[in-house]
């Protein structure tokens, strides 16, 4: 069996259509269409994809990005306050053709810069070379869909509706000032599934990178200056107690657009003076569980559980989290699901069907392996024989059973290569764990008997935002609702659904009678307001 820490590799190894340029030093920040120059403290960016040595794998710094106060940051935010101008700036009253032409000619930019962001993917959170090239090409077709989906809102808003004497033009209007911070599993699609539906419904943003995938913004930042006016689109760095929080403080962001810990959003949304007028879109924790009833197909079901447990390595908000089998087959689901485990290959994340990579969070490792090790001691084994082996940023996929409810990986969300595997005799003690849980985002239930599974749909369609049957959870296809319950989340995202979340119903009524539709007839022909309008250009 080969040694983790052999599969780290030396400088010659390196391909060199994956190398990056020299150490990439980056000060610059983007404020009020400024890139500023940070003369300060750098944070260092070290990859989870050490280098051979003749001393063996060393970490490898890859770069660095500015360390900004809390000064920084409010000025960022000042800039965006000022771009807004109360709802009267330029962007917020743009008509909704100008505001996608300043989107489209980002994209066009962001396609030129494909390469580089997907080599930063792979060196700064050790995604793979597939995952990362399709997260960038999903990112690029969720802006086009975005702005496909504004264009129909756009064309529905035009129309006027006419009830009990009244008509009325109902639109959408922006909420003001958006903080959007983004995962660092999914620093590009997670973060711009926020970023660019705030932008083209016409708030103006402070956007802060996750704490890791920073680096890979850099080659974008260009774009973010040239492509839309002054103040509209701010990027700050930093550590978020410095720099999120005097933010919050200010009680001037109106939009609190954040995926992560439920913990981080409580914390952030308590520094908020005015609570009430701070609009929250979540992306939270999860512990998704998948059930596996007695008349499974097994061959669907260990496939599907696979790729749902380790995709990525399990770095997933919507990943399996905890695999409930009945007990009458969970020995032959654990016999082929260890074989398809240990059929995964680790690596680098440009090697050809690598599938298990290095972690980029310091001392993840130690961590999973508490977990294991708090299971093992109450009973549980691993399974599989790689299971529990680690070398620095590797953690082996590792499959843990019988997990029991005293247990930490009964209800702690791993969030990296680690499967826990329970064991239930009816179906009253899966619904019990899921009622119970503190989440509530996905579930999958994996069996043939209609009225079974149907019985338990109904069980768990208040308990969770997405139930799939036969197959793992997952977030697309990016039209579908994404959401949560519990700790899960706070709002729906969708392609349809965040816009509206950034947005506000806004209306213009007036009686019908003959002098107010003159009036109205008058506004919309002369093009007397941009707000009040039937005109569409799509």
């Amino acid at each position: 069996m080969t040694s983790l820490d052999e599969l780290f590799p030396s400088d010659a190894q390196i391909p060199e259509a994956v190398r990056l340029p020299a150490y990439l030093e980056q000060r610059e920040y983007l404020v009020d269409g400024e890139l500023r120059r940070w003369e300060g403290e750098l944070n260092p960016v070290q990859s989870p994809v050490y280098v051979r040595t003749e001393q063996g794998p060393q970490p490898r710094v890859i770069g660095a990005t500015p360390l900004l106060t809390s000064r920084e940051s409010l000025a960022a935010l000042d800039a965006a306050v000022k771009a807004y101008d109360l709802g009267r700036g330029v962007w917020p009253t743009l008509r909704v053709a100008q505001r996608i032409e300043h989107v489209e000619r980002f994209l066009a930019a962001m396609r030129q810069q494909r390469t580089p962001v997907v080599n930063l993917l792979m060196w700064e959170i050790g995604k793979t070379q597939g995952d990362s090239e399709k997260e960038f090409d999903r990112t690029v077709d969720l802006i086009v869909e975005t702005i496909r989906a504004l264009k129909e809102l756009d064309r529905t808003s035009s129309r006027f509706v006419q009830e009990q004497g009244i008509m009325a033009q109902i639109r959408r209007a922006p909420m003001g000032v958006a903080l959007c911070m983004g995962p660092y599993n999914y620093p590009l699609n997670e973060t711009f599934s926020t970023l660019f539906p705030a932008l083209l419904m016409g708030n103006t943003v402070v956007f802060k990178p996750a704490k890791f995938g920073v680096l890979l913004i850099q080659p974008l930042l260009t774009a973010f200056r040239d492509c839309f006016p002054p103040g509209v689109i701010n990027i700050i760095y930093g550590k978020g107690r410095e720099t999120v929080g005097a933010l919050m403080e200010s009680g001037k962001v109106d939009v609190f657009a954040f995926i992560g810990t439920n913990k981080g959003a409580s914390e952030l949304k308590r520094m908020h003076p005015r609570p009430h007028r701070l609009k929250a879109v979540l992306g939270l924790d999860a512990k998704n569980p998948a059930i596996i009833l007695e008349d499974a197909d097994l061959d669907n079901a260990v496939k599907e559980c696979v790729t749902g447990t380790l995709s990525f390595n399990g770095q997933r908000c919507t990943a399996l989290k905890l695999l409930m089998v009945h007990r009458s087959i969970v020995g032959p689901f654990l016999e082929r699901f260890t074989a398809a485990v240990e059929k995964l290959k680790p690596g680098m994340p440009w090697e050809p069907g690598v599938s298990i990579t290095p972690l980029p969070e310091p001392g993840k490792a130690t961590y999973l392996q508490g977990l294991v090790d708090d299971a093992v001691a109450k009973g549980a084994r691993i399974v599989n024989a790689r299971g529990g082996q680690s070398a620095r940023s590797f953690y082996a996929p590792t499959i843990v059973y019988p997990v029991t409810g005293d247990m930490r990986l009964a209800t702690e969300e791993q969030f990296g290569p680690v499967v826990p595997v329970m064991v239930f005799d009816d179906e009253d003690e899966v619904v019990k764990l899921v009622v119970n849980s503190s989440f509530g985002q996905q579930l999958s239930l994996f069996g043939r008997d209609s009225a079974r599974i149907g019985r338990l749909i109904d069980a768990f369609s208040n308990q969770v935002g997405r139930i799939n049957i036969n197959c793992q959870c997952q977030r697309g296809p990016d039209t579908f609702p994404f959401n949560g319950r519990k700790d899960s989340a706070e709002g729906t995202l969708s392609v349809a659904d965040a816009l509206r979340v950034f947005s506000i119903r806004t209306l213009v009524a007036a009686k019908t009678t003959p002098d107010n539709t003159a009036l109205v007839q008058s506004i919309l022909t002369r093009h007397e307001s941009s707000f009040l309008t039937t005109d569409f250009l799509f």
